[in-house]
């Protein structure tokens, strides 16, 4: 008898506890249609990438291939658009063209010296990439920004040595036709998805 009188109290006990938590009421938008209540929840933004996955090994891995160089190329633009923002108020602030060339000349040997054994460094493709993620960062192509800091004689011969090696400098970034899959890329690592 005692123990059913101890196992009556320990159920009615765990009873009496689990039906006593507190409940908060959530309190969501709604709206009536013919006597129907429909809640409004509003969801975050959701964007649809066209990212087609490759099929083929070769596809796969040239696929993976501009992935990394993508990721190794863009923090770069993205420091270009930044050193461009910041020398472009000099440039401004500078009275005469001498000044502006002196300007310049310092900024070219001050990246050369913190940056150029870096960029040196990058394969041919990861270079043609960066060309492209400079024009989408700062509007304008290399070519064009040669040309406004440095004067038309050192934009030709920044161009005609690139060419040489392969490049254009006069390359457009193009984020709804040939270059749509860098675009996507670089639309991910700035949601942070890759």
């Amino acid at each position: 008898m005692k123990h059913f009188v101890l196992i009556l109290f320990f159920v009615t006990g765990c009873f009496t506890l689990s039906f006593s938590q507190k409940v908060k009421p959530i309190t969501v938008k709604a709206i009536v249609i013919d006597g129907d209540t429909i809640p409004i929840i509003g969801l975050k933004q959701v964007e649809v990438y066209s990212f087609g996955i490759p099929h083929t090994r070769k596809a796969k891995r040239k696929l993976t291939r501009l992935i990394k160089n993508v990721k190794k190329v863009y923090p770069w633009a993205r420091l270009a658009g930044i050193q461009l923002r910041k020398y472009d108020k000099l440039l401004v602030a500078a009275k005469t063209e001498r000044e502006r060339r002196k300007i310049m000349k310092i900024a070219e040997k001050e990246i050369n010296k913190k940056y150029g054994g870096d960029l040196k460094k990058l394969t041919f493709s990861q270079g043609k990439i960066l060309i492209k993620l400079i024009d989408r960062e700062t509007g304008d192509s290399s070519f064009d920004l040669v040309q406004d800091l440095r004067g038309n004689f050192t934009a030709f011969f920044y161009q005609a040595f690139a060419r040489i090696w392969g490049y254009n400098l006069k390359t457009k970034y193009d984020p709804n036709g040939d270059d749509k899959q860098i675009e996507n890329i670089v639309r991910m690592i700035e949601r942070g998805q890759i």
